[in-house]
């Protein structure tokens, strides 16, 4: 244990907030922390910032502990059942979830205590505990990840029963937070036009990335497997991340432009990832791309800076055309050229700094790869300006004032 600062709340036996509120309970649901980057960068900035901060969080490979300080912030883990891939999964997840983070939060309540619950989506059940603790006198704040409706439609191509549940639940979240925070305009709008938010309730905290933490290194030549170049990705292997039509892209280079010299390396563990070696096989590409499965830092960061060109195949839909990716930022911030399907947030985030390919086409996207392999000097102009973006505009020091005036809107 690292950085336990003095429990500076009063009456943390009590369920009613003092009169200056410094006590904050992050929930979140989807990864654990602090793997999950965007809530440790949130975490951190409040503690630094003279809050005391405890987390509840799942257990994840590398993040087993029950209980944790780290840098100061308090984490407790609690199991989850086998990642879920169907509706009937997903809601005995989330009930587990739901059960264990009310559980959590009435201990760190009547423990260390907290005034305000920030709960990170996905799912949009959360409000449900930060309901109850209103009724003591506590604040709630919705930190909106995943807008989770299209991310339904997307997985199961559907729009029934449980995708309208899914719009309700999202409703019922928004009329419960104090205040919400969105990662970009495009959620900055659902929460106001959807969701029925106050314009001055909501503030836009992007996931810019940590440059202390985002490394330069030097290039780890065996990854290119004795190839000349070497294409990246770091990221989920699911269904809307697009794997999928990235391996069809492969194929089109090695067999249509009888391109031999180029690795790809993909970086990043999730529910598709055996589906996608075993789509690489029967493609007959697998010597030609290098799965790692979830990886420390370091292997992450040995992977993409040794990369010449970065790729993001999310595929263009609803959710994916409104939603920021943090891997964008992270190829940004080393410096990389990158290649990504058109998608509304994609463009605004990596500008000048990506090349489109047409939405959902593996040739084009083929063909935007072979062009920026082959021309070393845009390349390294690309890369240049994606640097100077998260520099200048992006980086996470730019957005942690945000946050913190979203949590002085509070009071």
């Amino acid at each position: 244990m690292t950085g336990q600062p003095k429990d500076t709340g009063i009456g943390d036996t009590a369920l009613a907030r003092p009169k200056t509120a410094r006590r904050v309970l992050i929930i979140v649901e989807n990864l654990p922390v602090p793997f999950d980057r965007r809530v440790w960068q949130e975490a951190t900035t409040l503690v630094s910032a003279g809050y005391q901060v405890s987390v509840i969080c799942p257990k994840g490979k590398g993040h087993l502990q029950s209980r944790e300080v780290i840098d100061g912030v308090h984490i407790y883990r609690h199991n989850l059942p086998v990642e879920a891939s169907g509706p009937v999964g997903y809601a005995l997840e989330y009930s587990a979830a739901l059960f264990w983070e009310f559980v959590l939060a009435v201990r760190v309540a009547l423990g260390r205590g907290f005034d305000i619950m920030h709960a990170c989506n996905p799912p949009d059940t959360i409000f449900v505990i930060g309901r109850f603790f209103k009724l003591f006198g506590k604040k709630f704040l919705f930190d909106h990840h995943d807008i989770n409706p299209e991310l339904y439609e997307t997985k199961f191509n559907r729009r029934d029963f449980f995708y309208r549940l899914m719009l309700a639940l999202e409703r019922w979240t928004f009329h419960a937070a104090d205040v919400s925070i969105a990662t970009n305009e495009s959620y900055r709008r659902i929460a106001i036009e959807r969701g029925g938010m106050r314009p001055d309730r909501v503030f836009v905290v992007r996931s810019g990335p940590d440059l202390r933490r985002l490394q330069r290194l030097p290039p780890t030549e065996h990854l290119r497997n004795g190839r000349r170049y070497l294409v990246g990705y770091v990221g989920v292997m699911g269904r809307q991340e697009g794997i999928d039509l990235l391996l069809d892209a492969v194929k089109y280079i090695v067999y249509s432009l009888g391109r031999k010299d180029i690795q790809f390396g993909l970086v990043g563990g999730g529910t598709e990832l055996e589906n996608l070696r075993d789509y690489a096989r029967r493609a007959e590409v697998a010597d030609y791309v290098t799965f790692t499965g979830r990886v420390p830092d370091r292997e992450m960061l040995e992977m993409l800076n040794t990369a010449d060109v970065c790729v993001n195949p999310d595929i263009a839909n609803p959710m994916n055309d409104k939603s920021t990716m943090n891997k964008i930022m992270e190829y940004m911030a080393l410096g990389k050229p990158i290649v990504q399907f058109e998608l509304t947030e994609g463009r605004v985030s990596a500008g000048p700094a990506s090349l489109y390919a047409a939405p959902n086409d593996a040739v084009d996207l083929a063909r935007k790869l072979t062009e920026l392999v082959d021309d070393p000097v845009r390349r390294q102009e690309m890369g240049a300006l994606g640097r100077r973006r998260i520099e200048e505009q992006l980086e996470w020091k730019y957005e942690a004032p945000n946050l913190l005036k979203a949590y002085e809107a509070l009071y």
